[in-house]
């Protein structure tokens, strides 16, 4: 079995969102044994913040899988969008770059147009972009930070799959990163933690209005996982020590919460919709 043990260093990007290419130790996308069985041969997978971390090992992954894609990202994060796309090519698969903002409507219409100009179809929709930032007093969350959250990463989900629903068909699916924060909490996350208290009720209440469709919806519950999101947003003591808290001791890898995805995506999980699945390094939370 390939390890994924990591000595995370001190380190952070003063801006947001972080970038991968920046980041000591680089996060396991894959790993060199994962073989891929065509569990999604041909498919059509649009992918927010596909561009590093968890959006990038997933869209590695899928196209090991046999699946083309479209990867949403930030503008400042074309370096680390441009890298994908290679991965993915190299797995003999397509990928279109598609840079924005999506908290603007307006991107987001022209990211639905522009894929389904290039592909015809969407057959796999992964809400996984978002952010936060740590507050440690409540009162200090302001307004604009406050609304900046929700509009990423719960509003953003909102509109895109409105926007993507009339291009999917019986048997497609979607799948939302959710996370541990939403089912525990957290003291320096309010706002963050609401966001994904949300996509977890999103993604429970949308699979029994699409389940008339053959339309899954899932979700993914991160626990802590070493991406560019991580080394953006704490002290690089807090990154020292991140994921310890964890029953693992460490914290996980892309390359571990990934196939999670392949596995919703897939015709393996035919039976499930409105679950999450957990990758927290042993943590047990109420689901």
């Amino acid at each position: 079995m390939e390890q994924m043990e990591i000595e995370t260093k001190p380190q952070h990007q003063d801006a947001q969102p972080g970038l991968e290419y920046e980041m000591d130790p680089q996060p396991i996308y894959i790993r060199d044994n994962y073989q891929g069985a065509d569990k999604l041969i041909d498919k059509v997978a649009l992918i927010t913040g596909g561009d590093s971390g968890i959006g990038r090992a997933v869209a590695i992954h899928f196209a090991r899988e046999g699946a083309d894609l479209a990867i949403v990202y930030h503008p400042r994060e074309e370096q680390d969008a441009q890298k994908t796309k290679e991965l993915v090519e190299a797995e003999g698969r397509r990928c279109l770059l598609l840079a924005g903002d999506l908290k603007q409507l307006s991107f987001i219409r022209e990211v639905v147009g522009k894929v389904i100009s290039t592909y015809s179809r969407i057959n796999i929709l992964v809400n996984n972009a978002a952010n936060h930032i740590e507050q440690q007093e409540f009162t200090d969350i302001s307004d604009q930070q406050m609304r900046e959250t929700f509009e990423l990463n719960i509003l953003a989900m909102f509109r895109l799959t409105k926007n993507v629903l009339p291009h999917m068909g019986a048997y497609d699916c979607i799948i939302n990163t959710t996370s541990v924060v939403s089912y525990r909490g957290s003291k320096a996350l309010i706002d963050y933690a609401s966001t994904k208290g949300a996509v977890t009720a999103f993604t429970r209440s949308l699979s029994q209005n699409l389940v008339d469709r053959h339309i899954r919806v899932n979700a993914v519950a991160p626990g802590p996982i070493w991406t560019p999101l991580i080394v953006a947003t704490k002290t690089p003591e807090e990154v020292e020590k991140f994921g310890s808290e964890t029953p693992m001791e460490r914290p996980g890898q892309p390359a571990e919460l990934a196939p999670a995805y392949v596995f919703l995506a897939s015709e393996d999980a035919s039976y499930f919709s409105g679950q999450v699945i957990h990758v927290n390094g042993g943590e047990v939370i109420n689901s």
